[in-house]
């Protein structure tokens, strides 16, 4: 039997009154001690440090970065794993991927409880008597949870069903106090959906410009509670999340290379944060993927089927990966294990394996389960569900602009690029995209007549790279933005009115490129501290405005760094040289007022009258 450590008795046991100090002694009061029998409030700071007389203190490291640093070294005991580059080919040998993404949706309830729906609260703290299956509770569904699964099924392309069924999946497991799943296998709520994947989504280059992945319905369920793995074989539940309402989105076997699985979820990610279905993605634990996976010779027709797909080999699932790259990894990974095994004249066992980041290859968790071993039957406890036809019009026509369209609007409509517009798509939650749109269009209203897509081109090198590279040193998170970007694109540190006027002064030559950088980084550091002096107030202030150098300067300037070295392999046929002497120019140019095409203009000039002068 496993031995607990009595700070860990006592967060879980008996409402934490077991005092702190050898946990046979008594409880405090009687009273404690019948309350304690009932669902408790644990504290997540009392399982998480111990008092200072606690004889069996927790790591200092914590368990998941041991786990991460064994699987780290592990992999480097193993030795460097195959390089990638060819990874996404067979010649002899087809992979076939099937996906089930789990995806927790938005709401403020669970699915059949109106306790709170809740991911990092306080562990237990919102838990109905349904959710640990007291005798005697009934499921009520939540009606409001539906709409979030509607939504996400029309971003997906699918077929809302009129009516759908609840069934009960049985199993036993520490993680389902009712010894059953709520899901919707025989009749689920959405069918026939699809995503179309492009090029710059990250498919494999072996799909083309365009792949479609069908998929054949999606259900929803209900979540288990969380685990929470501690050192010596201890597992503390966390019932906050059991009942939560999911969406389970099942795809057809159409999937033939890692990288564009891998580019699948994310892009399921990407649609269902689009349209507020789910808020929480893999980084998150708001999303899981499962991946069904079987190889078979190009040559031969393998004699088993999935999802009406006929011809395929045996497969076998690989259970909760939690980020694109797990997915990727962990597809190769089985793929070339199962080719390993049909090589050596071995046969692919039906089975549920498991993968861990930094491993070379997947493990066998237990033998596939089938239908008949859950035992699937209609729930009688929940009349089904019906849903109104007005009621998806509804919600199709207020789904909004998906990203796939709104990538395309920015490409074709403000002429950036497809790489420039996923950035703005994929940053601030969208809001980079907004702020993007709000400074061109102020841009526009002080330079009036000028072309949408050079003024797209023009802002966007400025909202993506010039703004995008400031940094606050007092954010100790760099993936979050200092710029406190709205979804609506408005940003209080460095307005985009102020912005579209720096952008507008740089075009019309009013200041230069060396000025502007310097105004933004004034702007920047005046919004850090809620001071908002607009741009010209500080081109104004710190007399930044351009004023042109006469020839005389011109060339004094170039005179001062020409090299008769230099000049001499110019003349010789080094044009290049030419940029050497024009970087020296801009270096000596402390005011940013020397305008390289000027600069060029009057060194050539004086290097063709040295020619002269020296009769070469």
């Amino acid at each position: 039997m496993t031995k607990f450590a009595p700070h860990i008795l006592r967060c879980y046991l008996l409402g934490g009154n077991i005092t702190s100090r050898r946990c046979l002694q008594r409880l405090q009061t009687s009273q404690s001690t019948t309350q304690s029998l009932h669902l408790q409030r644990i504290h997540s700071t009392r399982c998480l440090h111990t008092t200072s007389d606690s004889v069996d203190a927790l790591p200092a490291t914590p368990y998941r970065k041991q786990l991460k640093d064994a699987a780290k070294k592990k992999k480097a005991e193993a030795g460097t794993r195959k390089h990638k580059s060819n990874n996404q080919r067979l010649d002899d040998w087809e992979l076939t991927v099937g996906i089930e993404i789990h995806a927790q949706l938005n709401t403020a309830r669970k699915l059949f409880s109106p306790a709170a729906s809740s991911f990092n609260d306080v562990p237990n703290s919102h838990v109905a008597l349904f959710d640990v299956a007291m005798p005697g509770s009934q499921p009520i569904f939540q009606k409001e949870t539906l709409i979030p699964a509607l939504r996400a099924a029309l971003a997906l392309n699918c077929d809302i069903q009129k009516v759908s069924k609840f069934d009960r999946k049985h199993y036993f497991h520490w993680d389902q106090p009712s010894g059953y799943q709520i899901t919707q296998y025989y009749e689920p709520f959405a069918r026939n959906g699809h995503i179309t994947l492009y090029a710059h989504d990250g498919i494999a280059k072996e799909d083309g410009e365009e792949v479609r992945i069908g998929i054949k319905q999606i259900q929803m369920e209900q979540d288990t509670a969380k685990t929470v793995s501690q050192p010596g074989d201890l597992h503390l539940l966390d019932f906050n999340r059991v009942g939560l309402p999911l969406i389970e989105i099942i795809t057809l076997p159409q999937i033939h290379h890692p990288s564009t699985a891998a580019a699948f979820v994310r892009k399921v990610q990407i649609l269902l944060d689009a349209v507020d279905a789910c808020v929480l993605g893999m980084q998150s634990g708001g999303l899981r993927a499962d991946v069904n996976v079987s190889v078979r010779r190009r040559d031969q027709e393998a004699g088993h089927e999935y999802a009406g797909i006929k011809g395929l080999g045996q497969r076998t699932e690989i259970k909760n990966l939690s980020s694109f790259k797990a997915v990727e990894d962990a597809i190769i990974a089985e793929r070339d294990r199962q080719i390993e095994v049909l090589e050596a004249g071995g046969v692919i066992e039906g089975e549920t394996r498991g993968w861990t980041i930094g491993n070379t290859g997947t493990r066998r968790l237990r033998g596939k389960e089938g239908e008949v071993d859950y035992r699937y039957m209609p729930d009688p406890d929940i009349s089904p569900v019906v849903v109104g036809e007005d009621l998806v019009n509804h919600l199709r026509s207020s789904l909004g602009v998906l990203p796939d369209e709104e990538l395309q609007q920015l490409v074709d409509t403000y002429g950036v690029t497809m790489k420039d517009a996923m950035s703005l798509v994929s940053q601030d939650a969208g809001g980079r995209a907004e702020y993007f749109v709000n400074t061109v269009n102020e841009f526009l209203r002080l330079s009036p007549g000028l072309d949408l897509k050079i003024a797209g081109r023009l802002c966007g090198n400025w909202v993506l790279h010039e703004v995008g590279g400031l940094k606050d040193a007092s954010f100790e998170d760099d993936t979050v933005s200092p710029l406190s970007i709205s979804p609506e694109g408005i940003s209080d540190v460095i307005r985009h009115e102020h912005l579209a006027a720096l952008v507008h002064y740089l075009h019309s030559n009013q200041i230069t490129a060396k000025t502007a950088k310097k105004v933004l980084a004034i702007l920047f550091g005046n919004g850090l501290a809620s001071d908002n002096i607009d741009t010209a107030a500080i081109i104004e202030a710190e007399q930044l405005w351009f004023t042109p150098l006469s020839e005389a300067e011109y060339e004094e300037l170039a005179k001062s760094i020409l090299d008769e070295r230099v000049v001499l392999e110019i003349l010789s046929g080094k044009k290049q040289k030419v940029n050497f002497l024009l970087g020296q120019m801009m270096r000596n140019d402390r005011d940013g007022k020397v305008d390289p095409q000027k600069a060029t203009e009057v060194l050539n000039r004086l290097i063709e009258e040295y020619r002269v002068e020296k009769g070469l």
